[in-house]
């Protein structure tokens, strides 16, 4: 695994967070994202997402992990972002098939 803490800035669903990657693991094929500012701290202390491809013949199966703390117990949970991470996992999905 190394280290890779490029920083990335993005903005999406009214929402803009810059990150940097953690830790890149080209064996295990994953990949670690930190926000480190960004809108979404104004609602959660801390917050990172993994992504890991699993590769079984010719299928891929992607899974995406939100790892994240909230500031208080009326923030919501993140489903917002689970909900756009799925689209795009989608949209990736259907662009490589065709």
């Amino acid at each position: 695994m190394r280290v890779n803490g490029e920083l990335l800035a993005l903005s999406f669903l009214g929402t803009s967070f810059m990150d940097i990657i953690e830790a890149i693991d080209e064996e295990n094929k994953l990949v670690k994202f930190k926000v480190i500012g960004g809108d979404i701290l104004e609602e959660y202390k801390s917050f990172s997402f993994t992504v890991h491809v699993e590769t079984k013949g010719e299928n891929n199966l992607v899974t995406w992990i939100l790892d994240y703390e909230k500031k208080n117990a009326n923030v919501s949970n993140p489903h917002t972002y689970m909900k756009f991470i799925l689209n795009m996992s989608k949209d990736i999905g259907t662009y490589h098939l065709n």
